[in-house]
């Protein structure tokens, strides 16, 4: 029997890069996605595999897939701060009750649940890097807190079904990812950087450019969630890239892949914008023998030639 996949969020950027990798191991896979942050785009690739079904809907309503299901990844939220700035509220709903919706149907169809949680559960954090253990430094009421307690509250009840119910789950600590398919208007570092400088524009930076962030290559995190899936524990794991850089450091490396970018400009840090983010990935190494493959600099020559094409510009 053909084993199946739900993925809430799957139209994307992370999600669809998951939808695809799921198809291609031979799983049916349900892509769930509202489109309030995803892009039809992303998935139209898929519409021509027989495995692929898409469902234009919002996980916090009542969710019912017919059958059997094996895997339900709960990848659904608004991700980048300029989208749950603009979507508060939607936000704080898909990582409660979209959170419980998507355990109900896990738990009635005997499914394996894996959580898409965040770096950000650390908030600013006091200690570098950042382990699994680590409590974190959360704002609730301060205008990140939207995004950093849904997820908070969201690993707290897939926890809680786990201990429960006995429902077998993973938690994946995301940190920051990029490659093909972000949104331009993402508002996060990378696609700031990259529309800015290839439409020959100055890089904004926010700060002094001396807060640290980790990149990902979206392959790598890939790598890192079916091995999650396959050899994981019921516990919260980090999988990002502990190779902590500076974004001015980034910023120059973007400048020395696009010629045409301008020189930098200086604009205030926003509110709680967390100062440094640097996964400790032991338990991954450990574990999942895993870790990232992929240079920061070879993943953004991977991601240039999607922002030239949404661009325009080649």
């Amino acid at each position: 029997m053909v084993k199946t996949a739900v993925v809430t969020g799957g139209a994307g950027f992370i999600g669809s890069h998951l939808c695809e990798r799921l198809i291609s191991m031979g799983y049916k896979t349900f892509c769930i996605d509202n489109l309030i942050t995803g892009c039809i785009e992303n998935i139209e690739n898929l519409f021509k595999e027989e495995n692929f079904v898409f469902i234009k809907q919002d996980v916090t309503n009542y969710l019912h897939i017919p059958g059997n299901i094996d895997l339900v990844f709960h990848f659904a939220s608004p991700a980048s701060p300029e989208d749950y700035l603009r979507y508060p509220i939607q936000t704080l709903k898909v990582g409660a009750l979209g959170t419980h919706k998507t355990l109900g149907l896990a738990l009635a169809k005997k499914a394996t649940y894996i959580l898409a949680s965040t770096s950000e559960v650390y908030g600013d954090p006091l200690i570098n890097p950042q382990p699994e253990h680590y409590w974190g430094n959360v704002n609730p009421v301060g205008p990140r807190g939207v995004y950093d307690e849904a997820k908070r509250f969201a690993e707290a009840m897939t926890m809680a079904y786990h201990r429960y119910h006995n429902l077998d789950i993973r938690i994946i600590r995301i940190f920051n990812t990029y490659g093909p398919r972000m949104r331009l208007e993402d508002g996060r570092v990378v696609p700031n950087f990259l529309c800015q400088g290839l439409k020959g524009e100055d890089l904004t930076i926010y700060g002094d450019g001396k807060q640290t962030r980790s990149f990902c290559f979206i392959d790598d995190l890939i790598d890192g969630i079916i091995l999650l899936v396959e050899k994981g524990k019921p516990e919260p794991i980090n999988l990002g890239n502990p190779e902590e850089i500076t974004i001015l450091e980034f910023g120059k490396i973007v400048k020395e892949l696009i010629p045409q970018a301008g020189d930098f400009v200086f604009k205030p840090l926003p509110q709680d914008d967390p100062k440094q983010r640097r996964p400790d990935i032991r338990k991954a190494k450990e574990l999942l023998g895993w870790q990232p493959k992929i240079p920061v600099k070879v993943g953004l020559q991977k991601t240039i030639p999607y922002f030239e094409k949404k661009l325009g510009i080649k």
